[in-house]
């Protein structure tokens, strides 16, 4: 039976009159790499704080590996924190700011070296023990720092945006180290971001927090390809989501009458038990087709018209006006059309064309769909 390394137990957090934390329950496996996502001000560093120990809740519970640190302060806690700014000591050498917590707990000489050594070699920066962290790049930093969390071998490590601050290319970069880091180590990772592209690169398992409180959580693929509600469908990439009536359906397929008048399928799983709903596809799930192909019977289908063409080099991104005065948008991969010349150009006719199982459904809450719902990242 695995393990829960944290638990929250209806935890609030109280500034003033507003819910910042709003009655979470969470519980976080040991050994997993579990990622809090979501857009400033939803609680998800706050969140992290608590678990920490740096806020106290206003109510609630918070257990790790069992034992209940609800009121513990930091120092009491068998955890560490990675921060976005380092929090590296500038006149201590890397060797001395690694060492830093085994000093304070009196850890003698020779273990010293041989854990900060060990310590090094695993963020791959051996060598640059009597460097001073001015003398480093921004990755290298991040990654003094986090050899400086684990070398006391905390149940968890808390990390609050710690990659906030590099370039994009370095920043992909550190998500793999992290990743396999945490592998190597074997230790619970706890991170915070509003990234969800770093989310889904290295998380086990994630949960999509808005407003005080997560949406939904579970592994990024099932986040990805089954969103639960509205918010979820749009932060974790582009959603195109059209509003309608769900049908009786036929055998393993529920039809879903959409309000711009054409019916399509999706798997019925899904629409059982419901009745108005947002039915979602991603961008590049949908296929583009002349109007004189053959379409796959059991590919849902409705005729548009190509209303611009944005060049992404890998991809092409398409806003394709549909029934309803809808507009779709479509990621194509720049595979079979790889020139511009190539590219559907706009006002061409078109057939929008995907598969029902790659169809997802969520609830339409305020009674009125949205064709295209964007990240709000």
């Amino acid at each position: 039976m695995t393990q829960v390394a944290v638990r929250l137990v209806d935890v609030v957090k109280m500034f003033g009159e507003m819910a910042a934390v709003d009655h979470i329950d969470l519980e976080v496996r040991d050994g997993e790499f579990f990622s809090l996502l979501g857009p400033s001000g939803c609680g998800k560093t706050t969140t992290l704080r608590m678990i920490g120990g740096f806020e106290e809740p206003t109510s609630g519970l918070i257990e790790l590996q069992g034992q209940d640190v609800t009121w513990l302060p930091p120092y009491k806690r068998n955890v560490n924190t990675v921060f976005q700014n380092y929090a590296l000591f500038p006149h201590l050498t890397i060797y001395e700011n690694v060492a830093f917590g085994l000093r304070r707990k009196g850890v003698k000489d020779a273990e010293v070296k041989g854990r900060v050594t060990e310590m090094l070699s695993l963020v791959e920066l051996p060598g640059y023990e009597e460097r001073k962290p001015g003398q480093l790049s921004g990755g290298q930093a991040q990654r003094v720092a986090l050899a400086r969390a684990l070398i006391n071998r905390p149940a968890v490590l808390l990390l609050d945006e710690p990659l906030g601050a590099l370039d994009l290319k370095l920043r992909k970069q550190m998500q793999i180290e992290l990743k396999r880091i945490q592998q190597e180590v074997g230790i619970t990772f706890i991170y915070v971001t509003h990234d969800q592209e770093e989310a889904m690169t290295m998380s086990d398992r994630i949960a999509v927090m808005n407003k005080g409180h997560y949406e939904q959580l579970g592994d990024p693929e099932t986040l990805y390809e089954r969103p639960s509600t509205r918010f979820v469908a749009g932060f974790l990439g582009i959603s195109n989501l059209v509003g309608g009536l769900v049908g009786r359906g036929d055998g393993e397929w529920g039809t879903v009458a959409l309000e711009n008048g054409v019916t399509v399928r999706a798997p019925r799983a899904l629409t059982d038990g419901k009745e108005r709903i947002l039915l979602g596809v991603r961008p590049e799930k949908i296929r583009l087709l002349e109007p004189h192909e053959v379409v796959p019977d059991q590919f849902n289908r409705m005729t548009g018209t190509v209303r611009s063409a944005s060049y992404m080099g890998v991809s092409t991104q398409y806003q394709v006006e549909v029934p309803g005065d809808r507009r779709l948008t479509v990621f194509e991969q720049n595979v079979e059309r790889a020139t511009k010349a190539e590219l559907w150009e706009p006002g061409e006719a078109v057939v929008v064309a995907w598969q029902p199982q790659h169809s997802f459904v969520v609830a339409d809450e305020g009674g009125a769909a949205a064709a295209v719902e964007e990240s709000e990242e």
